[in-house]
C-alpha cells in the first residue's frame, strides 16, 4: 500500500479508539473520520448506531456516564487486513481497559473490529462492532453455564447469610427506632417544660392576688359586720364573689396547661376529638417562645398570628398535632435567633404562624425569617436522622416523626424556603 495512504489509515483507527476509548479526547470534525451512513453496535443493547448522529449522540452519552473517572487503555493487535482494491479494511483488537473511580481500578476487557472505507482521499468508519468476552474457562462449556451455576450457588449462600444479617439489623434497627422516638418526645417535652413554668406562672400569680385581697376582704366583712352595716357587707360580698370567680378561671387555666402537658408527653391514644385548632396553635406558640426565652434571656422576636376564625373544631388527635406544631415553631424560633448571632443591620426575627379553611382541608402555615433552607439538603429534611443542628441539639427525628403524624391524619407536611444572602 502506498505509504502516505496507509498513514492516513492508520491515523484515521487511531483516532476512531481515542473517540471512543478516551473521554478527554477533541471530538472536533467527526465527520472527517466517521461515514454519515456509519452502522455499529456497542457492548450494550441500547447501543445500536444507524447514522453519524446517532454516533455523536453515543460519544456525547458515553462522556457524560464516564465524568470524573481516568481511562487508560492498552491494545493488543489482532488483525490488520487491507482489501486488494486498497480502498477498504479491517482492523481488529483486544483492548484492555483501565477504569479509576474514587481511587479504585477496574479493568475491562474488550474486543472491537472496525471496517473502513477511503472516500475523497480519507479513510473513515463505515462499521465497528465492540464486544465484552466473558471469562469462561472451559472450551467444553461455550455459554459459561457451569461457571454460571457454580457463582450462582456461592451468590445464593452469600445472599442468605446476607439476608440473616440484615433481619438481625432491622430488628436492632426497630428497637432504636423506638428508644429514639421515645427519646424524640422526651426532648420536645424539655422544650416545652420552660414555656409551661413560664406560661403557669400567670395563672398562678392571679390565684394567689384574688386569694390575698379575698382575705383582706373577709377582714373587712367581720369588721362590717360587728357594726351591722348591711351595705359594706353586701358590696364586700359580691367584691369576694368576683374575686372567687377569677380565682376559678384562673386555676382552670393552669390546670388546662398542666393537662396540655401530660397529655404530650404521654403516647396517642390514637383516638381523634374535636379540637380548636386555632387555641392549638395560638397556646403552642406562646409554649415554644417561652421555652426559648427561658434558655435565652436576651433573645426576642416578633409574634404574627392569622387564625380563620370560621374553622370552629376539628376531629385530630390533638397531642400529635400538638407535637408537629411545636415542632415546626420550635425549629422557626432557633433559625431566627441563630440569624440574629450574625449582628445583620435592621434584621427582626420574625415567626409567624396562621390557618386557614378550604374547601376540604385545614391549612397551618409557619413561616420565619431565617436564612431559609439550602437547596443541597432540601430533599433530606423529611429524613430520619438527619439534622443540620451541631451535634448533641438535634436529634434528627422531629420532622420525620411530623411527617408522618400529618400523613396520618390524611395530611401533607410541605416546605417552601429561599435561602437568604450571608451577610460576607
Amino acid at each position: 500500500m502506498n505509504p502516505s495512504k496507509e498513514k492516513l489509515l492508520n491515523e484515521a483507527y487511531q483516532k476512531f479508539l481515542d473517540i471512543g476509548l478516551s473521554i478527554d479526547s477533541s471530538m472536533d470534525n467527526l465527520e472527517v473520520y466517521i461515514d454519515k451512513d456509519v452502522m455499529g453496535y456497542g457492548t450494550t443493547l441500547d447501543e445500536k448506531i444507524l447514522s453519524f448522529s446517532g454516533f455523536r449522540e453515543l460519544m456525547h452519552r458515553q462522556r457524560e456516564q464516564s465524568e470524573g473517572l481516568q481511562m487508560e487503555w492498552k491494545l493488543n493487535p489482532v488483525l490488520r487486513r487491507v482489501l486488494p482494491q486498497e480502498n477498504a479494511a479491517v482492523y481488529a483488537d483486544d483492548i484492555l481497559l483501565k477504569i479509576t473511580m474514587a481511587h479504585e481500578t477496574v479493568e475491562m476487557r474488550l474486543r472491537c473490529s472496525v471496517v473502513m472505507e477511503f472516500k475523497k482521499d480519507t479513510w473513515v468508519v463505515i462499521h465497528w462492532h465492540a464486544s465484552k468476552p466473558e471469562a469462561v474457562t472451559s472450551e467444553e462449556d461455550t455459554f459459561g453455564l457451569e461457571e454460571w451455576k457454580t457463582k450462582n450457588e456461592a451468590l445464593e449462600k452469600k445472599v442468605a447469610e446476607k439476608t440473616a444479617q440484615l433481619q438481625q439489623s432491622l430488628n436492632d434497627l426497630k428497637a432504636t427506632q423506638a428508644q429514639l422516638i421515645q427519646s424524640e418526645k422526651m426532648a420536645s417535652l424539655g422544650e416545652l417544660t420552660a414555656g409551661i413554668a413560664h406560661e403557669i406562672q400567670n395563672p398562678l400569680n392571679f390565684v394567689n392576688n384574688f386569694s390575698e385581697v379575698s382575705i383582706e376582704l373577709l377582714n373587712e366583712m367581720e369588721e362590717a359586720i360587728l357594726k351591722s352595716d348591711r351595705d359594706e357587707i353586701n358590696a364586700i360580698s359580691t367584691d369576694i364573689k368576683q374575686n372567687l370567680e377569677k380565682i376559678n378561671h384562673h386555676g382552670k387555666r393552669a390546670d388546662a396547661i398542666v393537662r396540655g402537658m401530660l397529655q404530650h408527653s404521654q403516647s396517642s391514644t390514637g383516638k381523634k376529638e374535636p379540637t380548636d385548632i386555632n387555641a392549638l396553635c395560638d397556646e403552642y406558640l406562646r409554649l415554644s417562645y417561652h421555652g426559648l426565652r427561658a434558655k435565652d434571656k436576651s433573645f426576642n422576636a416578633t409574634i404574627k398570628t392569622d387564625f380563620d376564625n370560621s374553622i370552629g373544631s376539628i376531629k385530630i388527635i390533638p397531642q400529635d398535632i400538638g407535637r408537629v406544631i411545636l415542632n415546626l415553631l420550635t425549629n422557626a424560633f432557633y433559625v431566627v435567633n441563630e440569624k440574629k448571632q450574625q449582628k445583620i443591620e435592621g434584621y427582626e426575627p420574625t415567626v409567624s404562624i396562621s390557618t386557614k379553611k378550604s374547601v376540604d382541608k385545614i391549612e397551618i402555615r409557619v413561616s420565619d425569617n431565617g436564612n431559609g433552607i439550602p437547596q443541597k439538603v432540601l430533599d433530606k429534611i423529611f429524613q430520619p436522622f438527619f439534622t443540620t443542628k451541631p451535634t448533641g441539639q438535634g436529634t434528627g427525628l422531629g420532622l420525620s416523626l411530623s411527617y408522618d403524624i400529618v400523613k396520618a391524619h390524611g395530611g401533607e407536611l410541605k416546605v417552601e424556603t429561599k435561602e437568604a444572602r450571608r451577610p460576607w
